[in-house]
């Protein structure tokens, strides 16, 4: 079929392919260009050979290229779209509306397109050019679940309204009933399934599920109106410990811990009304709440192993008294005790001829003083006053954290957690697979075994992921390490971050840091 004719060449179509022969050298290149537009279907699959072509006359036809089809459709290759090539001229589409619609429709049927076909707009074909034809509907993934627990007050000092921090006013024991609501899950939702252009289901991915964590000696989940409820097994006191949150049982003492009671050493949370007296201990796995308004004078030990310790008036330690929570400790005023915290020491009022250690030591910046003894933190030391005029020697220090011993710590502990995770991973599926046969008196015995060490390796993967986490928080903070003193830093005070180390001779303030390796004092 001739395609073009013209006084240097003729184009011609067979089978498909287009083909030139040259009657005379000499057409300019560029107005070839021209020729193409005229005739969108030509598609050239040889820029050299047409030049030579063009520039040596020939009787013989030489091809030169491929004769498309007027529509063509590309579909993509994950099925979920389709494109359509018009290959004529912009006059023809316009002259040609209703045959080529007919032409596309019949297309379609052809390549057994059936969903998502989208409508053409003849006003807006650029031939050559693709036209989104047919759109797929991509799977839609479900809802994840939805985990919500009850959350506990924080525990800090109530801000008065003349700004003044209130130590003496703090809701530390939360207590819960038995039964009562501790949280909830709403279950993952199913996924919206979607369709390819030829009509193939895509099933959709339900929502991520996600487990309630909670300590089961002192908590249950039951299934209420579509969700997961958790609620407790015992009353007592509401904690969230080692990533998980728990029910820890109650003692309280409405007087205070002396001659008539003896020492104390619970497994759960204490409340104490009055006071700890000399010589005496207090020991317990949860919180420590000592509500005298006289604080604690001459006590032996007050220990928290996973909790805090809060004491609504302060310590008179003489020398003798140590105060240690794995979580944080909140008091009043402390004279020569000492204080060790896994978190944080916040104190209201001054420190005086005391030791105290912890992640973060804050007295408060407006009037709290530090005055003799050793403050030793991980990562800051804040108060108002250190010292006094008469210089007592009192040291400020700041341990950074050694990077390489830290990050093998982590490591390890990764690889302790990761065995961990298996060894509850197996005996869940053993755990599962008892639950649900009949057993003998041997075998329930052999299943309450198991239970027992399930749990003990989901508390300490719990306690081990917390200080794991812990860790990485001393990392991100390591660098940042400092020792501010609002008011004044009296000479005799000592200063320390991490190995710089300097004893001030005259009064300042301000905060004190690591610039370009050396202390800013």
């Amino acid at each position: 079929m001739l395609v073009y004719k013209n006084d240097y060449f003729e184009i011609s179509e067979d089978n498909g392919k287009v083909y030139m022969s040259t009657a005379k050298s000499g057409f300019p290149l560029k107005e070839f260009d021209g020729i193409l537009r005229s005739f969108p279907r030509i598609k050239l699959t040889n820029f050299a050979l047409l030049k030579n072509v063009l520039s040596k006359p020939s009787s013989n036809p030489v091809e030169v290229g491929q004769w498309l089809p007027n529509l063509e459709i590309e579909v993509s290759r994950d099925k979920m779209a389709a494109s359509l090539f018009i290959n004529e001229t912009m006059d023809y589409v316009r002259s040609h509306i209703e045959e080529l619609s007919s032409q596309v429709n019949r297309l379609l049927q052809d390549n057994q397109i059936t969903h998502g076909i989208l409508p053409l707009h003849m006003e807006k074909i650029t031939p050559g050019k693709a036209i989104l034809i047919a759109q797929g509907t991509p799977p839609v993934k479900g809802a994840d679940a939805q985990i919500i627990y009850l959350e506990i007050p924080d525990r800090k000092p109530v801000i008065r309204a003349d700004g003044k921090a209130d130590y003496y006013d703090m809701n530390f024991i939360h207590e819960i009933n038995e039964g009562a609501w501790l949280g909830e899950k709403i279950p993952p939702k199913p996924g919206c399934d979607g369709m390819t252009i030829y009509g193939e289901n895509i099933p959709a991915p339900p929502g991520r599920d996600a487990n309630l964590k909670y300590d089961r000696k002192s908590a249950y989940e039951v299934e209420e109106e579509g969700k997961i409820i958790l609620r407790s097994r015992i009353g007592g006191v509401l904690e969230h410990s080692r990533g998980q949150i728990s029910v820890n049982h109650h003692l309280p003492i409405n007087g205070d811990v002396g001659i008539e009671t003896g020492n104390i050493d619970f497994e759960g949370s204490i409340s104490i009304r009055g006071t700890v007296q000399h010589g005496y201990t207090v020991i317990a796995r949860g919180d420590v709440s000592i509500e005298g308004p006289e604080g604690v004078s001459g006590a032996k030990l007050i220990r928290s192993v996973e909790g805090d310790i809060y004491i609504r008036g302060g310590i008179f330690g003489l020398g003798e008294t140590r105060i240690e929570a794995g979580g944080n400790i909140f008091v009043k005023h402390v004279n020569e005790a000492n204080l060790f915290a896994g978190q944080n020491i916040s104190i209201g009022f001054y420190a005086i001829g005391s030791n105290l250690n912890a992640a973060s030591i804050f007295v408060d910046e407006r009037k709290g003083k530090i005055i003799g003894g050793r403050a030793v933190a991980k990562n800051q030391i804040v108060t108002s006053i250190s010292g006094n005029r008469l210089e007592r020697r009192t040291e400020l220090v700041v341990n950074s954290v050694n990077k390489e011993e830290a990050y093998t710590h982590v490591q390890e502990k990764a690889t302790h957690l990761k065995s961990l995770h298996e060894e509850i991973i197996r005996l869940e599926e053993q755990v599962n697979r008892l639950d649900i046969i009949r057993l003998n008196s041997q075998q329930l015995a052999a299943l309450e075994q198991a239970k027992q060490k399930l749990d003990g390796y989901k508390e300490e993967a719990a306690h081990i992921d917390q200080e794991i986490k812990q860790i990485m928080n001393d990392l991100r903070n390591a660098g940042k390490e400092e020792i501010v003193v609002t008011k004044m830093a009296y000479p005799g005070t000592f200063i320390q971050i991490g190995r710089k180390a300097s004893i001030l001779s005259k009064a300042t303030n301000g905060k004190f840091l690591l610039e370009f390796g050396e202390l800013n004092v």
